[in-house]
């Protein structure tokens, strides 16, 4: 039966999933954790979706770099099986009750060598592990220990067992990247870091990170200042409207990563792919000579494309046509254009400033 402390602190486990602070809200959740369970020391680790090492978010009595060197050695034992199979976390105590015999000898976890040489010398007479998934991944782990023996019975691990899904939320780098907020429900999203491609969580990958050409072009917006991109993208025959935007992944390892959002689209004002191309270039500067040579046209063609894209978006001239295409994202731009249309928050705040403050 749990009492008042465990449940309270199990509630306040659960709301703290809504933070965006994940450092905190997991250093938080540890202090609960020692309200609700007994442990003398906990370490609660993120799985690095680009090393998949461990990585320590928060911990009590747990140095980062000795919880990071155990966990790794700890995935090389057979133990580190019974944890992942296990639905109620096992502990050195009761380690074969509930889950299957070890492989090899089916030599229990107080008698094997890592607790003989790791756990032990340290004070460690029982401790308590268990896995952290979300949306099915395995994101983290969690291990408790205590200096009192047997500590860990099976009414506390199942108790730890409830609090894994939140502690999983809490542990999982992307579990916010799919609060996508003003964008489209609809449609695929990724992760990029450096140039590997995270999935997020309960979004289609972004197929537009198949195509070369945007790949090199969401580069340059990491290299660039901007923090939000819109454009228009082909795939295949069909296209999509893609929106890059910055993003910070992890707590522990702190990265830097472009969220890329799609979704299918018609293009706009039913302009056609070439269309859409020069007033791409047209908002980059460049004059109807300049496009012509660009893209081996005559000149008389590049007059005559931007004729028509002006008639269908109902622009009144060139300058406001090109206006029009930055301010809605109609663009199809290049690696090398990047810099002329991201949007920087440092620039729009000044501008927000400047039309609240007041005339003199």
């Amino acid at each position: 039966m749990l009492d008042h402390h465990q449940i309270a602190a199990a509630t306040r486990i659960g709301m703290l999933t809504r933070e965006r602070d994940t450092a905190s809200a997991c250093a938080e959740a540890l202090r609960e954790l020692g309200r609700a369970l007994p442990l003398d020391a906990a370490t609660l680790l993120e799985v690095d979706p680009i090393t998949g090492t461990y990585v320590q978010i928060a911990g009590v009595g747990y140095d980062a770099e000795v919880s990071e060197a155990l966990a790794a050695e700890f995935m090389s034992t057979p133990w580190y099986g019974n944890v992942l199979r296990s639905e109620v976390p096992p502990s050195i105590s009761e380690d074969i009750e509930d889950v299957e015999q070890t492989e090899g000898s089916g030599e229990r976890y107080r008698d094997g060598w890592f607790y003989a040489e790791r756990m032990r010398p340290a004070g460690v007479r029982d401790a308590v592990t268990g896995a952290l998934r979300h949306r099915g991944r395995l994101v983290g782990m969690i291990t408790l220990s205590t200096d009192t023996p047997d500590a860990y019975d099976t009414d506390t691990r199942r108790l730890l067992a409830s609090l894994l899904p939140a502690l999983g939320v809490l542990a999982d780098t992307t579990a916010h990247a799919g609060d996508l907020h003003d964008l489209p429900a609809e449609g695929g999203a990724s992760l990029l870091v450096a140039d590997e491609a995270i999935d997020v969580p309960g979004r289609d990958p972004a197929g537009v990170l198949r195509d070369a050409e945007f790949r090199r072009l969401a580069r340059a917006f990491a290299d660039s200042r901007g923090t939000r991109l819109r454009l228009l993208w082909p795939v295949g025959q069909d296209w999509y409207r893609v929106t890059l935007r910055r993003h910070t992944l992890g707590a522990a390892v702190v990265r830097q990563a472009v969220l890329v959002h799609e979704a299918p689209v018609p293009l706009p004002y039913g302009l056609s792919p070439r269309e859409l191309e020069v007033l791409t270039r047209a908002a980059t500067g460049q004059t109807n000579q300049a496009i012509a040579q660009a893209l081996f046209l005559s000149p008389r063609t590049v007059h005559t494309h931007v004729e028509h894209l002006l008639r269908k978006t109902g622009a009144a001239s060139r300058a406001e046509a090109t206006a029009l295409a930055v301010r809605d994202g109609l663009l199809r731009p290049t690696a090398a254009d990047v810099e002329r249309f991201v949007e920087r928050t440092a620039e729009r705040t000044q501008e927000t400033t400047r039309r609240l403050k007041p005339v003199q």
